[in-house]
């Protein structure tokens, strides 16, 4: 295995095609990276919804410039608007100081703008090389590509995150073939085939890993010396302060204020974004669950195609967490629960054996999942938000249809989550991210389920929406719900959380309670180290089969 060490690029390095090779920019001539851009005054309607009222940004070569703001703030707008993805109703682009206007994102490419959006443009049926250079491809003479040059230089690109992904990540392995962080990769290196001038990265860093996180850091460090100018676009404080130099707020579709990192605080910036909120997580006191409590789900040595031997248990009203570096076998175990992958071993449900061959039965035994990729796993995007909250429920509205009633229903559960919509009949694709994540949870809310399965669910989500999220498993968990919760973010599972079992290689590594639920026992024994660290810490390898 490669030493995650290895390949890391140097300060200095040129970070882009493995040979400098520009394509699809034969109309901007240029040597070096200077580039500087602004908007000014950007406006963006969608009828009667602004989605963008006043959008000023301005960002220069060498520069980080961290755009945030709650869910609906206009963040993505306006970096659509940069790369010629919409067309602002008012306002004005400035690239160079030169007044520019892009009427598609092959404009804005060929200027040498791009962008790597959270939801992802790969084509799965494509490979990764093809995915990589869809539209920009090396030709030989005579205008045929040149396949040998598409695989180097892919490799070479790949190399760029040599350490973080699996050795058997090959330029020709299709797309629908990879897990969620090296698709993410994939679409990164898509956009670096560009050699652009100026990147934006828009939550591209959901889903990665803290190390592959990390390998994007560095690259970002040698854009900066390159005189690349990036637009970082996160709802995680802690990676604004590591990779930004500024950062430029959005409230309800205007600029708030802009702040130099090193001047400023997290609460600072959180305030600007939506007033002044305490730290969230810190406020959530719960009562322990009783001992006594009934258990809800009982797990033993349940084995899939990844799990290894899993044995849990979960009681009415508790919160469990799962922990440990992403695709240790988390989703996996989810998607097991709910009937949508095959295993062996023992499952038990408020104390009555199952075997749940398929969601259909999970479900009608009071079992919900929201899973950790909403626009491909958990909505139809064309359809209507009132479709969407119905999906699983439709049946029981009868044959015809009681749609007043339905409606009603899905009024009440909109209200309730504060679902911020031109009205039920739009399209779930005109929501911002955290709106449509609360779909994805109102959905399932309806049916009232007894045991929740939740995949990464604030992933993408930002701070306001988060705090709305944590009142609702409050609330579930009084009604007596059971919560089976798997986060990428440490201090939810430690905040939120009675207990954390982390997860290594597909088994139960380590559980963690009381005094033992700390962010260092968690890190440790997310990398396998638990022998080593407090004996706060339960060690599972040899109740799991370790």
């Amino acid at each position: 295995m490669r030493n995650p060490e290895e390949n890391l690029p140097e300060v200095g390095d040129h970070v882009g095609p493995p040979d400098g090779h520009r394509l699809n920019l034969r109309e901007v001539e240029y040597t070096t990276m200077n580039v500087s851009l602004s908007a000014r005054n950007v406006v963006k309607r969608y009828g009667g919804v602004v989605a963008l009222a006043d959008g000023n940004l301005d960002v220069a070569s060498g520069e980080v410039v961290a755009l945030i703001g709650a869910n609906g703030s206009g963040k993505s707008t306006l970096s659509k608007i940069i790369t010629g993805v919409v067309a602002p109703n008012e306002g004005q682009l400035f690239l160079d100081d030169r007044p520019v206007s892009f009427a598609s994102p092959q404009e804005a490419r060929r200027v040498g703008i791009t962008a790597v959006y959270q939801e992802l443009s790969l084509i799965p049926d494509l490979t990764v090389a093809d995915n990589i250079w869809l539209g920009h491809e090396p030709l030989q003479f005579g205008g045929r590509i040149d396949r040998q040059e598409v695989t180097r230089r892919t490799r070479a690109l790949l190399d760029l995150f040599a350490g973080t992904v699996r050795q058997s990540l090959q330029p020709d392995e299709p797309v629908s073939a990879l897990p969620p962080d090296e698709r993410q990769i994939v679409e990164i290196l898509k956009a670096l085939s560009l050699d652009p001038r100026l990147i934006i990265l828009d939550e591209a860093t959901a889903s990665l890993d803290s190390q592959q996180v990390g390998r994007l850091f560095e690259l970002v460090a040698a854009w900066k010396e390159q005189g690349k100018a990036i637009v970082f676009v996160s709802h995680r404080m802690e990676e604004i302060f590591r990779v930004a130099d500024r950062a430029v707020v959005l409230r309800n579709g205007r600029t708030q204020g802009t702040a130099a990192i090193g001047e400023t605080t997290e609460q600072a910036l959180i305030n600007l974004m939506i007033g002044d909120v305490p730290a969230v997580l810190r406020q959530l006191a719960h009562d322990p669950v009783p001992a006594g409590a009934p258990v809800r789900l009982q797990l033993e040595n349940i084995h899939s195609n990844v799990l290894r031997g899993v044995s849990l248990a979960v009681r009415d009203g508790e919160l469990l967490g799962l922990g440990g570096l992403q695709g240790q076998g988390q989703a996996s175990l989810l998607r097991t629960i709910f009937g949508d992958i095959p295993f062996t071993g023992d499952m038990r449900l408020s104390g009555e054996p199952v075997h749940f061959t398929h969601p259909r039965q999970a479900m009608k035994r009071g079992v919900a999942l929201v899973p950790g990729d909403r626009s491909t796993e958990g909505l139809l995007l064309i359809r209507s938000i009132l479709e969407n909250l119905h999906l699983p429920s439709w049946h029981r509205y009868g044959f015809p249809l009681k749609m007043n009633e339905a409606r009603r229903d899905a009024a009440k559960i909109a209200n309730n989550l504060n679902l911020v919509r031109e009205s039920l009949a739009a399209p779930v694709s005109s929501l911002s991210g955290g709106n449509a994540q609360k779909v994805v949870i109102g959905k399932w809310l309806l049916r009232q389920p007894e045991l929740f399965l939740l995949n990464d669910p604030t992933k993408g989500v930002d701070v306001g929406t988060k705090r709305e999220f944590y009142n609702l498993l409050a609330e579930l968990r009084r009604s007596g719900a059971t919560i089976l919760f798997y986060s990428s973010d440490d201090e939810e599972l430690l905040g939120l959380c009675d207990r954390v079992l982390v997860l290594h290689d597909g088994r139960i590594s380590a559980e963690l309670a009381g005094d033992g639920l700390t962010r260092s026992n968690l890190v440790a024994a997310s990398l396998g180290t638990t022998h080593r660290q407090s004996a706060a810490i339960k060690d599972c390898s040899e109740e799991n089969g370790g």
